[in-house]
């Protein structure tokens, strides 16, 4: 096993086209992201990765059933809108505000070696997922930001080989990690102004 960024596929190696978002790309690197909650190693994030992962499942299981018609995130969501239920439409809203949310947090800790994992996560919280929940689930993900394990043990985790090699060098774990989120970041960018110009969101 290599350090965890050489094991799954990052979001720089998504490609983009004119007709947009390689679909099965995207959710490949999304489901490595899942595995950043693991190394967090704190069961408070349980929830939102268990978010993360239902929403994947409901994108992939629109491809599966229309491959043809969903090659890209963009065509998937314009072939699902004449239907009465957009399924993975909505999941594809939620999953891009959950990876935003861990998109921005790992943003905050690159830019500020010395911040701790609890305020990135937090900060975070408060510019991308609040405002889209309720009273009642503000509280619960308060709680999981200030569970955050220390940044040097996650950082650890990120470079550490666990078939006993060197691990990575800091060096190459902040260029891998900054080239994966700055990816990220410009794909949700994207499709949220996608959602927004075509009207997709409305009634979610």
């Amino acid at each position: 096993m290599a350090p965890y960024l050489d094991t799954v596929k990052s979001f720089a190696d998504v490609p983009i086209t004119d007709a947009g978002v390689d679909t099965l790309a995207f959710l490949e690197a999304s489901e490595g992201l899942l595995g950043l909650f693991d190394l967090l190693g704190s069961a408070a994030f349980t929830a939102v990765q268990s978010d993360i992962k239902g929403n994947i499942v409901k994108v992939r299981a629109r491809y599966d059933a229309a491959p043809a018609l969903s090659g890209t995130l963009e065509q998937l969501v314009e072939n699902e809108k004449g239907e009465k239920k957009r399924t993975a439409t909505e999941g594809l809203m939620w999953l891009l505000r959950g990876l935003s949310f861990t998109c921005k947090a790992l943003q905050n800790s690159q830019a500020d070696k010395t911040q701790e994992l609890s305020v990135a996560f937090s900060s975070s919280y408060e510019v991308t997922l609040k405002k889209f929940h309720g009273i009642l689930i503000r509280p619960v993900f308060s709680l999981a930001m200030k569970a955050c394990p220390y940044r040097a043990d996650f950082y650890a985790k990120l470079v550490e080989d666990k078939s006993g090699g060197p691990p990575a060098s800091e060096e190459k774990l902040n260029e891998q990690l900054g080239e994966w989120l700055t990816a990220l970041d410009k794909i949700v960018a994207r499709m949220e102004k996608f959602y927004v110009e075509g009207k997709h969101n409305k009634g979610f």
